[in-house]
């Protein structure tokens, strides 16, 4: 008798063991970037990390008009065909290469804006890296679609490791700012090779098919809000870059990089597998509401207490990791962290506009919400200098919460009960945390590892009262075990 085959996964399975594995792979990179935040913040002067801020201000703009969206059309469209596919490498080949040529003949005029003449020759060889990312988008997405997170996360993975070797080697020669170029261009190569090696693309012969207009049309949208978005996100290393100067955006960058770290577990894992699943699932409204409302539960009550307590211990965090020299930086982390509340149910905001194909109507909100965030930045310098900007950004971030999910849901199957009643209760109880964990760094003078322990734990405490006190918190913790063990069952 023939054996049977064991049943195929289901897409709930492969959903989460692609949220395990992504966040396996995901928690690694961390921890690698982490360890080289704690290194290089020890051998490299806060002017290294500003000079690179400033080009990465201008290259990660070059970034978005290269990838012009396709990647997200990619991931919604449900099928391609192989001439079509061809096309797509083409085209997104094609892209990169203008790009390249674009900031290399820049770099001159990027010096001049910043007043830095070193900034040209860094300028010069990073703009590669436009055309790497080029080939290498379409062959990640195809992964993605694929839904290969395995082999997503053991790329990711690899990388961080071979960039983090590169940056300390290069930092212990005495390099200084190239070092962390270094880290770019090892990382941008390697990723390219073994995404190569291991998708085997077909290029085909060097046309580019009227198949790609409808991928144009809605990555245009898809570009035109992520543009918006980026400018939202960086037009403050401009900002403090131009009117304070090299080492104030030293500062700067590294307590946003302390921000990125944290959002980047909750961010990463989940939208990189929840894109192509809610694609999946556009035409079939009750699992897609279930899923959107189950995956806002899980982030509102990972992200929202992980940033409160964040914000309590900033000050003996950035000692801890950075070192004393580094305590500019203290306060400026903590405002940020508000914007942190924020910033993980915003990508969940991107995953309901493009799954539910209304990337042009995401183009129209951010026309009027990203000009806000940015006027926000010169306000706060005005206000208040680096740390007025940091907060508020933070505070605008958080009050456009409300008409980002009213524009993503209004006109479709997704209600207000889908998204707010996974989120309202964490929201409610962020301060609370917040004012425990501060209040330890407050009354005590410990060394920063033990006031950080002391505070994460007090932390806590409100979301233990909460549980014992409130049975809606208890029924979503209920709904969060269930969910982890549906996790260790597949």
């Amino acid at each position: 008798m023939a054996l049977k085959s064991p049943p195929a996964p289901s897409l709930g399975q492969k959903t989460i063991r692609g949220v395990l594995v992504t966040l396996g792979g995901q928690w690694s990179k961390t921890l690698l970037q982490l360890g080289s935040t704690v290194v290089l913040a020890r051998m490299l002067a806060p002017d290294d990390f500003g000079m690179l801020a400033m080009v990465a201000a201008i290259i990660g703009l070059a970034e978005l008009v290269r990838d012009f969206g396709l990647s997200g059309a990619i991931i919604q469209v449900k099928e391609i065909g192989d001439r079509l596919w061809s096309s797509l490498l083409w085209l997104s080949a094609a892209l990169g290469t203008l790009l390249m040529l674009l900031v290399a003949a820049s770099a001159p005029l990027i010096a001049a804006l910043y007043g830095e003449p070193r900034l040209s020759l860094i300028t010069l060889v990073l703009a590669p890296g436009l055309l790497i990312n080029g080939i290498c988008t379409p062959l990640q997405t195809k992964l993605q679609r694929e839904l290969r997170f395995s082999l997503l996360a053991k790329i990711d993975v690899s990388t961080m490791l071979l960039s983090v070797g590169a940056a300390i080697g290069g930092a212990a020669l005495g390099w200084g700012v190239w070092s962390l170029v270094a880290m770019n261009a090892v990382g941008a190569l390697y990723r390219l090779t073994v995404l190569l090696a291991r998708v085997k693309p077909h290029f085909g012969p060097p046309r580019i098919s009227p198949g790609v207009f409808p991928f144009l049309s809605n990555g245009g949208s898809i570009f035109g809000s992520q543009l918006l978005n980026y400018a939202a996100r960086n037009v403050d290393n401009v900002v403090v870059g131009s009117f304070l100067g090299p080492a104030v955006l030293g500062y700067y960058s590294r307590a946003y990089a302390l921000l990125i770290t944290p959002l980047s577990q909750i961010n990463g894992p989940l939208s990189r597998v929840a894109l192509p699943v809610l694609s999946q699932l556009q035409d079939q409204p009750e699992r897609f509401r279930r899923y959107i409302s189950a995956s806002l539960l899980v982030i509102a009550y990972v992200s929202l207490p992980v940033f409160a307590v964040l914000a309590g211990v900033a000050f003996p965090l950035v000692e801890l990791l950075l070192g004393p020299n580094w305590s500019a930086s203290a306060a400026i982390f903590q405002m940020l962290a508000i914007a942190g509340l924020a910033q993980p149910l915003s990508s969940a905001v991107g995953w309901l506009f493009i799954s539910l194909n209304r990337a042009h109507q995401q183009l129209l909100y951010s026309l009027a919400a990203q000009p806000l965030l940015i006027g926000s930045y010169f306000v706060g310098m005005w206000l208040g200098g680096v740390q007025g900007l940091a907060l508020v950004y933070s505070l605008t971030s958080v009050a456009l919460l409300v008409p980002s999910f009213y524009f993503a849901i209004r006109g479709t199957f997704v209600g207000w009960r889908d998204v707010a009643l996974p989120i309202i209760k964490p929201l409610l109880l962020a301060p609370l945390i917040f004012l425990s964990s501060w209040t330890v760094t407050l009354t005590t003078e410990l060394p920063a590892v033990a006031e950080v322990l002391l505070g994460g734990l007090a932390g806590l405490v409100p979301l233990l009262l909460a549980w014992l006190l409130l049975p809606p918190v208890r029924r979503d913790a209920a709904e969060i075990l269930a969910y982890v063990q549906r996790a260790r069952r597949s």
